[in-house]
């Protein structure tokens, strides 16, 4: 499961990557991203893509939160399936975190693209009222098969799209899961590279360029 992530690059950057039409909110760089907080999206809106800011995981009715989602399970869930055909978004992101355990000790790795590039995932979004009905925008990550590279860390990695398959993913008019089954491919693990950082990662309120900084591997062992 991906758990925490990172989107570090500035917003002239992030809009001539995305193709970002309209900029809805304060952006601002994130170096370390964590479930109920908040996250940039990118939406299509009537032709136009937009950069918004949404809630990381859902609040479903048939259990927690929900941050992730994975592929079978978007199969075989009515709820996701419903937003596969209607309530896709992109998250952009530059990196993800993991944990690499050894024995009884393990230590944080960043994993990114070996350009230091920025990379959109495939994402779902879904509008919530809360008790006193005001709206509550919330969004996850859709999950494949890891690579070889984040299998070390997990089974599970988000589902990582090339540029033509983000045109695919927002297209308004495209609204059948089989056909975009496809796109949502395991990305190669020769583009990608992990490397130790900070155990402050695990720092909900850490959010600073240290978390994106390589670290000397003796500093970042802790005990878990």
């Amino acid at each position: 499961m991906c758990q925490r992530f990172s989107m570090a690059a500035e917003l002239p950057e992030v809009q001539e990557h995305f193709q970002i039409e309209r900029v809805m909110y304060y952006y601002k760089n994130r170096y370390n991203i964590s479930p109920t907080q908040h996250m940039p999206v990118v939406l299509q809106q009537d032709g136009a893509r937009i950069l918004d800011e949404f809630r990381w995981g859902f609040i479903p009715y048939w259990g927690k939160d929900a941050i992730n989602a994975d592929l079978r399970n978007v199969h075989q869930n009515p709820s996701y399936r419903k937003m596969v055909d209607k309530q896709r978004c992109v998250i952009p992101c530059n990196g993800f975190y993991y944990w690499k355990r050894e024995g009884k000790k393990s230590y944080p790795v960043r994993v990114v693209m070996k350009n230091r590039g920025m990379f959109g995932v495939a994402g779902l979004y879904e509008i919530w009222r809360d008790t006193r009905g005001e709206p509550l925008r919330t969004c996850t990550l859709v999950m494949t098969d890891a690579n070889p590279l984040i299998g070390e860390f997990d089974a599970r990695m988000p589902a990582i799209l090339s540029p033509g398959d983000m045109e695919r993913w927002l297209d308004e008019s495209t609204m059948d899961l089989d056909a975009l089954d496809p796109i949502l491919r395991t990305h190669s693990a020769e583009e990608m590279h992990a490397y130790a950082v900070t155990p402050l990662i695990d720092n909900d309120t850490h959010d600073t360029e240290e978390c994106i900084q390589e670290m000397n591997l003796e500093r970042a062992w802790v005990k878990r």
